[in-house]
């Protein structure tokens, strides 16, 4: 074993070359080496419903019992992290409710910590996605309250954000959980956010926004109400690319309803925005002209679909540009992409954790501190 305590990988792959090179017939392991061999396989298995269960033991337990046994905020974060990795697998996700680990998560979305609470809300998130026995387990537990809470008036951008994508996760293909959003004034709560001066917290909302307008059709005359298609007018011309494609989708989705009342408000200012946007387009180098492939077609399908005529990008040759395939009916599917489920069936086993973007977190060495004697040093 390495003299840190972890497993003697050099060791071990000097043995593995050294017996199995493809030269030599395989001959016989004697007891020594084949239980040097287990000792070092075994040495870095971990046991992981055993380890949601010590997670559970640290979740339930009071705060101010964590901090006179050592514990920090960071620690607790570093926790969850590893929770998030182990919860990945969907029937670690399930398990977690079994083994009475659920409701102390829940409760984690109320934490003074604003860290602590936006790292809740990721678990949670990964927990629900693509997973409708947690989604259920969660509704019932009453999860979308404290979501909902910390979404709308969390005083943390990063916890709002978080917070907003666990609901994303909830209720989608979750209809007792729209129903829920909605009486739980989850729309004001978006509005909010569209206004809101931070790109990645408009982007969720925009792509919410537009999943519920498009599996929703009564929810249109909703946001029309609300002012959205106006908000998403001005987010059309924001800096943030991304953003500017989430809020074009919307309209688009607006657009596409002809029913009487629904339709897109201040058509001239919007004509204003498109050739703005159409400009720019014409003006990108190469690179930016593939990397704004989907900004591309939305603004051809908006501009045809309002006023029932191509887009000058047609004309230039700017819709699809040399080796691209043709826009598929409907456009792009923007808040699709932001809703992709995690590869569940090897997260469990994989050897590295998830890189999200989004948590900016890297790989811990050795598990976050748990229950013990109190520290004598400032020490993990």
């Amino acid at each position: 074993m390495a003299k840190d305590g972890g497993p003697d990988w050099n060791g071990l792959l000097k043995w593995s070359l050294a017996h199995g090179d493809g030269t030599n017939p395989p001959r016989a392991l004697s007891e020594e080496d084949r239980k040097w061999f287990m000792e070092a396989m075994q040495a870095n298995t971990v046991d992981v419903v055993k380890r949601m269960k010590e997670i559970t033991q640290v979740m339930r337990t009071p705060e101010d019992v964590l901090e006179s046994q050592g514990v920090t905020p960071e620690n607790i974060e570093e926790m969850l992290d590893e929770l998030q990795e182990h919860v990945e697998s969907i029937d670690m996700a399930n398990d977690l409710h079994s083994i009475g680990g659920l409701d102390p998560l829940l409760g984690y979305l109320k934490n003074s910590h604003a860290g602590i609470r936006a790292k809740a809300a990721e678990v949670v998130s990964t927990i629900v996605q693509n997973n409708p026995k947690s989604q259920q387990l969660v509704m019932e537990s009453n999860g979308l309250e404290p979501l909902l809470t910390n979404f709308k008036s969390d005083p943390s951008t990063s916890a709002r954000t978080k917070a907003l994508g666990a609901i994303s996760s909830l209720i989608r293909h979750n209809q007792p959980g729209i129903s829920a959003f909605r009486l739980g004034n989850g729309y004001s709560g978006l509005k909010d956010a569209l206004g809101s001066d931070d790109a990645r917290l408009q982007r969720k909302a925009l792509n919410l926004i537009q999943y519920l307008l498009h599996n929703n059709k009564a929810d249109r005359s909703v946001a029309t109400e609300l002012g959205f298609p106006k908000m998403m007018m001005h987010l059309a011309s924001s800096d943030d690319s991304l953003v500017r494609e989430a809020a074009l989708s919307g309209l688009l989705e607006l657009a596409q309803d002809k029913t009487s009342g629904n339709t897109l408000p201040d058509q001239d200012k919007l004509k204003d925005i498109l050739k703005s946007r159409i400009e720019g387009i014409s003006t990108m180098d190469a690179d930016d002209l593939h990397a704004a492939r989907e900004e591309r077609q939305l603004v051809d399908s908006l501009w045809k679909e309002c006023y029932n005529e191509p887009s000058s990008l047609r004309e230039k040759g700017l819709v699809v540009l040399p080796g691209e395939d043709a826009p598929q009916q409907p456009p792009p599917d923007v808040a699709g992409k932001m809703f992709e489920p995690p590869l569940r069936a090897w997260a469990a086993a994989r050897p590295a954790p998830k890189d999200d973007s989004d948590s900016g977190n890297e790989k811990k060495d050795a598990p976050p501190l748990l229950l013990g004697p109190g520290p004598t040093s400032n020490s993990n």
